[in-house]
């Protein structure tokens, strides 16, 4: 594989020789099948070099040892490079590019296997220590997905940070003052939606907590956010003729914009959330049958479609062309290295910026703008809620009544009139 990338064999000789030349080898074959460039590959390799002859004349013989050496390398390659740049920002980025590949091919050696994004390791829950049991209630007992459980670390991380701030106030001896003053001052400059996701995780967490009997007392009603009612707020869809225009800016001439051209059809076509459509495989496509599959939906079933001739050519077009070759079976991957499959998080990110391009003014628009269009084109054809709902994928009819407020037609009857007919 070093072959593919460098010709001169003193250069290639060079390599061979490190005591980590087979971690090496191994750390450019995973890079090769993720995709990375020549270019990305050729510039790493003398950083390793470089690692393997400072931690060998410190007297590391395994990765193990070498471990403890990624440091005081970083260190010496900045010192060596002197005050070429006086940028902070520089500076942090000379680092990680140092920082970075030894970090990887250390757990190529010891794991097998690395993952991406600059080695950072991800903290604790918070309150582990005090309150141990919590995340298992959260996934065993309560059924929450991955990402809900990460938005509960979000909000009780800056809890715990709040009493750490104040003397690190045990959990056994919190007293009512102390939730009220995180709550006033968390609450600050948060939107309606935001307070009441950090609300509602504060009085489960303190309500467990009581439970447990971590805590003497329940002291969830001291979170005292005001109440965000569930149909107060009005779906944030767009019109028909926006969704033409939208289309119709996609700029279909290029890999990329023909990914994102089959992902809105995805999302206005049949009402996906943007996590279903990230975790579609090749698998869930019958193009035979023309079905697409959608399995594992919030409401822990699957839904099959018929797959429309519009979404069949656009995939189509995307996968023959332009779908980078990956043993990966998801859909959507990454156009630039690493090859990996688009995350939710990312394909919405995607759909903002193709609605921004377009000019569709929307609040606060992503992929669930065009999941409730979707809704919203149902309820003018006149479907009963109930079809509605199963066609979107709601765990509960409830989940559908919020889009009977986009049938304003209906609402103005009821308005002017005294609805008795209705």
């Amino acid at each position: 594989m070093l072959t593919h990338y460098f010709i001169k064999p003193s250069t290639i000789a060079r390599i061979r020789a490190s005591w980590l030349a087979p971690q090496i080898a191994r750390y450019v074959e995973r890079l090769h099948t993720r995709g990375y460039s020549k270019g990305s590959v050729r510039r790493q390799i003398p950083v390793l070099c470089a690692f393997a002859d400072f931690a060998h004349a410190r007297g590391a013989r395994d990765a193990v040892g070498a471990r403890t050496c990624v440091e005081a390398f970083v260190a010496s390659r900045v010192a060596r490079r002197g005050n070429s740049s006086n940028s902070a920002k520089n500076r942090a980025g000379f680092e990680r590019a140092m920082r970075t590949p030894v970090r990887q091919l250390l757990q190529v050696a010891l794991d097998g296997d690395f993952e991406f994004g600059g080695g950072r390791s991800k903290p604790p829950f918070p309150f582990c220590v005090q309150a141990p049991g919590f995340v298992a209630y959260l996934q065993d007992e309560r059924g929450l997905r991955p990402a809900t459980v990460a938005l509960y670390a979000h909000w009780l991380r800056r809890f715990e940070n709040h009493l750490a701030q104040r003397d690190a106030t045990p959990l056994h001896a919190l007293e009512r003052p102390e939730v009220e003053a995180f709550v006033q001052a968390a609450a600050t400059g948060l939107s309606r939606s935001s307070g009441t996701s950090l609300g509602g995780t504060l009085r489960g967490f303190l309500r467990y907590c009581a439970r447990e009997k971590i805590v003497p007392t329940d002291l969830s009603p001291a979170v005292g956010l005001p109440q965000h009612y569930r149909l107060a707020d009005t779906p944030r869809a767009i019109t028909w003729d926006d969704v033409r225009r939208l289309l119709e800016s996609v700029e279909r001439h290029s890999a990329i914009g023909r990914r994102d051209y089959a992902i809105l059809l995805l999302l206005v076509t049949y009402g996906l959330r943007a996590r279903e459509v990230a975790a579609l495989t090749l698998d869930d496509i019958d193009w035979q049958a023309r079905r697409l599959r959608v399995p594992g939906r919030k409401a822990g079933h699957s839904t099959a479609y018929p797959l429309a001739d519009m979404v069949a050519e656009a995939l189509i077009a995307y996968l023959r062309a332009d779908r980078p070759p990956a043993a990966n079976r998801h859909v959507f991957l990454r156009q630039k290295a690493p090859r990996t499959p688009l995350g939710s998080h990312a394909l919405a990110a995607r759909v903002g910026h193709c609605l921004r391009q377009a000019g569709v003014d929307v609040p606060r628009g992503g992929s669930h703008t065009l999941r409730h269009t979707c809704a919203q084109r149902l309820i003018q054809a006149e479907l009963p809620l109930e079809a509605i709902g199963q066609y979107m994928g709601h765990a509960s009819p409830r989940s559908t009544a919020v889009y009977a407020k986009i049938s304003l037609a209906a609402l103005r009857e009821v308005a002017m009139g005294d609805g008795e007919e209705l």
